[in-house]
């Protein structure tokens, strides 16, 4: 029997190279897509060598819709079809909404919201064709709640949310799920200009006591992608947070 295969945007570096670990160690045929850092992809790929994994390297920018196009191209000529797609590749920004240009605006939504369009857009006749398939699009505690001064990331996480609920219901007569994980507090890159005053703070309002891991958001993503009967959910990861 053939392996599932699996696409994971931004799945070089923090939660979505996690979500590529998890979904290699479950026995899928992983795709890791990145933008730009060489570098940090082939390093993530020589590690999962080591371990006895061979994930493929796609570099594309999400939000360049040709981009988007040759990369589904090139996967389908290899593998013939996709079983889930995470669409995990995403920027953030801190600042007052004064501050806030219209060009980081639009970088922002560009990234978060329109490449999780283009990439969906692109696989799913392949799996109505198939009558099964998933997509899990990774959004953001602040995407429920809001976030002070994250104005245009948490309205690009909430729009996500939306996309989610929506093409959920558009696809499951298809027998195609949607579904969406949304962290909270999580050990990532994006959290490293927070001071260590601040993620001790953070902390204390997390009901489990602790800041989540990319494994634990990799964990809920391996979990909607087996859930046959779940679909248009938002499974918050955040040990309570913000609840």
């Amino acid at each position: 029997m053939a392996k599932k295969v699996a696409l994971v945007t931004g799945g070089s570096r923090g939660i979505g190279r996690a979500i590529a670990a998890e979904f290699l160690q479950r026995g899928y045929e992983v795709i890791i897509n990145y933008r730009a850092n060489d570098d940090a992809a082939m390093a993530a790929q020589a590690e999962f060598n080591m371990l006895g994994y061979c994930p493929v390297l796609m570099k594309a920018d999400v939000s360049d819709e040709r981009a988007v196009l040759d990369m589904f191209a090139e996967l389908f000529r290899i593998y013939g079809k996709i079983d889930v797609l995470v669409n995990n590749a995403g920027i953030s920004y801190v600042n007052v909404i004064q501050d806030t240009s219209s060009a980081e605006w639009d970088r922002i939504f560009a990234v978060n919201v329109r490449g999780a369009y283009l990439c969906s857009r692109a696989v799913v006749d392949r799996m109505i064709g198939l009558g099964e398939g998933c997509i899990i699009n990774v959004s953001s505690v602040w995407g429920e709640v809001g976030a002070s001064c994250e104005v245009a990331y948490s309205a690009s996480k909430a729009a996500l949310i939306g996309f989610t609920k929506a093409l959920a219901k558009e696809l499951a007569p298809s027998g195609v799920r949607v579904n969406c994980v949304s962290p909270g507090v999580i050990d990532t890159e994006m959290n490293a200009r927070l001071t260590p005053e601040e993620m001790e703070d953070l902390t204390e309002q997390v009901p489990m006591g602790r800041i989540g891991t990319g494994e634990d958001v990799a964990k809920a993503c391996a979990y909607l992608a087996e859930a046959s009967y779940v679909t248009g959910e938002v499974l918050s990861v955040g040990g309570g947070f913000a609840k």
